[in-house]
Order: C-alpha cells, then structure tokens, then sequence
C-alpha cells in the first residue's frame, strides 16, 4: 500500500489526491463514451417526446474526448499545484464543466436533475469552490 501511495502528488492537503481521483474517474467515464453512448444517454437523460435519447455516438465520443482532456488537465494541476497557470487551467475545466452542465439542464433541456446527471454538478461546483478558495494557499507554497 505504502508503494501506491508515493505515486500520489506530494503535496499537503487533499485537493491534489481529489484532482487524481477526479481525473482518473473521468479517464474512465472517457471510455465508456468510446465504448458506447449509454453512459452519455444516461448523463444527457432528457428524451425527445417519442421517448428517445437525445445522443448519438457521436455526441457519445465527443463527449469522451472532452472529458478525457478536462482529467489531462487536471492530473497535470494535481501534480503542478504550485504552478499558478496550470492552477488556473484547472479551475477553468470545472468553471467550464459547471456552466456547460447547468446550460444542458436549465438552457437546453437536454438533461434533467436526477439520476447520473447529479454527481458532475456536484464535482464540478464543490471543486471549483475549492480551488478558487484554496488558490492563494497552494500558490503561496
């Protein structure tokens, strides 16, 4: 166990270890995209009025590849967390997450607050709190 530790950023505090979690599970959720558009169905699980998805394979592995750049960024920061652009670039994947999934939900009704949806809001608004509340803490180190 203590091997797997030290592949872990080795800075203080939990926001970098989150980071690598956070970017991981994305890596992950990446290829589910490529895999199928199941996954980006259950995300997006609004439906037309003949009850079908509103996503395609397409917008699957588009999605896919949004989300595997957004976990690149962020394992980056997670183990730069003292660098303030690379900081910043993190903060903008959430700023950026968090818009695009309320204006899929509140703009363009491709989604509705329940089931897979919830879990990226959540991510992407307590992260994004996080970080900006933390920024000064990690780039004063």
């Amino acid at each position: 166990m203590t091997s797997l530790l030290s592949y872990l950023p080795p800075f203080e505090g939990l926001l970098p270890k989150w980071l690598v979690l956070v970017s991981v599970v994305s890596a992950i959720n990446s290829l589910q995209c490529y895999r199928s558009d199941n996954y980006a169905a259950e995300l997006y699980n609004a439906r037309t009025a003949d009850g079908r998805s509103l996503t395609t394979p397409l917008s699957s592995r588009t999605f896919g590849t949004w989300t595997f750049l957004s976990a690149v960024v962020r394992m980056y920061a997670a183990y730069n967390i003292t660098t303030p652009a690379v900081y910043d670039l993190a903060i903008w994947s959430f700023g950026l997450a968090l818009v695009h999934f309320v204006g899929e939900w509140l703009a363009f009704g491709s989604a509705q607050l329940k089931g897979r949806f919830v879990s990226p809001l959540i991510v992407a608004s307590s992260t994004l709190t996080w970080m900006l509340t933390q920024r000064e803490a990690y780039l004063s180190a």
